[in-house]
């Protein structure tokens, strides 16, 4: 173990890896950059083959020690075993960072007084069980080490719930709640845990009214989060 200048935090003199679950090429992308141009190996999860191996082209080009695993994260099996390739490939995972932020566009969104079980239980699947069968895969190491980082993503709907998204919001409150209170039960053990809550729109417009924010400038809130914050259980991006 030994203390990095820049972040005051504790790392392994052993290449240092994050994972990014539901990578793509806006927030996933700035975060993979954030992390990996600080030296860490970046493990890059999502179920599109072709986007990883692209996004892995460009972080190559930067310098950065990149690698694609691809996984659907309602595949628990798979989710599990990219995880596992990962820390094998880089020699174990420091940093889980999950963002299931991809359901627009490829589910019915409902409100809540339209939503049946099975709406809500689709995103539920895919953004609570998800983050637990990621974690369950990283976790022990990270324990048996003293020492991991564990990043959850929302969108603002799990703070401030619109009707519109009634069954995205209700899913993504779920995972806030599961994340926060895992901060609490690993409070003291070295392993950090924290949500991250992101109240704009990422790159383009999609709820009138909302500022809109280049992945770039949220993506820092990650890296703190890793190394000058690690009280926090929660960090609310607002522009």
């Amino acid at each position: 173990m030994r203390v990095t200048a820049d972040s005051g935090f504790y790392e392994r003199i052993a290449a240092t890896s994050i994972a990014i679950v539901g990578a793509g090429p806006q927030l996933g992308l700035a975060i993979a950059r954030t992390f990996g141009s600080r030296g860490l190996d970046v493990a890059l999860i999502s179920r599109n083959r072709d986007k990883l191996d692209g996004l892995v082209r460009t972080l190559t080009a930067e310098g950065i020690n990149a690698a694609a695993f691809p996984a659907d994260v309602l595949d628990r099996g798979a989710l599990t075993q990219a995880l596992k390739d990962a820390a094998a490939r880089f020699g174990g995972i420091d940093v889980l960072e999950y963002s299931p932020l991809g359901t627009f566009g490829s589910v019915v969104l409902t409100t809540p007084a339209e939503s049946d079980p099975s709406d809500v239980q689709h995103e539920i699947e895919f953004q609570l069980y998800g983050a637990i069968a990621a974690t369950k895969a990283v976790l022990p190491a990270m324990r048996e080490a003293g020492a991991g980082t564990l990043l959850y993503t929302t969108g603002a709907g799990s703070l401030d719930p619109v009707p519109v998204v009634g069954n995205v919001n209700a899913a993504a409150a779920a995972l806030r709640n599961w994340a926060v209170n895992l901060h609490k039960e690993l409070d003291g053990t070295g392993i950090q845990a924290a949500h991250v809550g992101i109240d704009v729109s990422i790159a383009v417009s999609l709820i009138p009214g909302r500022p809109v924010i280049q992945p770039e400038d949220i993506s820092p809130v990650y890296w703190e989060l890793h190394t000058t914050k690690r009280d926090q259980a929660e960090l609310v991006f607002s522009g």
